[in-house]
């Protein structure tokens, strides 16, 4: 499974990217894809996912979907959901915590 969703990811990579003359999706990038095991379903992880975004990749999911088909061989073509990554937002949590600690450390130093 491992192999497959990193296929998808660089297919989809692709795909979006050939969509790029919309300018909601300018500055997305696919940080993982899970795919189920029965190859029904696969989430497409982003590192962010404007509202806008999210609207213009769900009206060329199928348009993303064909080209999957057409790009990689398998059982069958897995219907794409997406989503935010949650491990960028968690990150993001962690960097503002860190950058309060460093500050607070710098203040209580002066």
């Amino acid at each position: 499974m491992a192999r497959v969703n990193a296929l998808l990811r660089e297919v989809l990579g692709e795909a979006v990217e050939r969509l790029g003359d919309d300018e909601a999706l300018g500055m997305l990038t696919i940080t993982a894809v899970d795919c189920e095991p029965d190859l029904r379903r696969a989430v497409v992880y982003l590192s962010s996912l404007p509202d806008a975004a999210a609207a213009v990749l769900e009206n060329h999911r199928v348009r993303l979907q064909h080209a999957v088909a057409d790009e990689v061989r398998m059982k069958r073509t897995p219907q794409l959901v997406f989503r935010a990554d949650p491990a960028v937002a968690a990150g993001a949590r962690v960097e503002e915590v860190l950058r309060r600690v460093r500050q607070e450390e710098a203040e209580s130093t002066e």
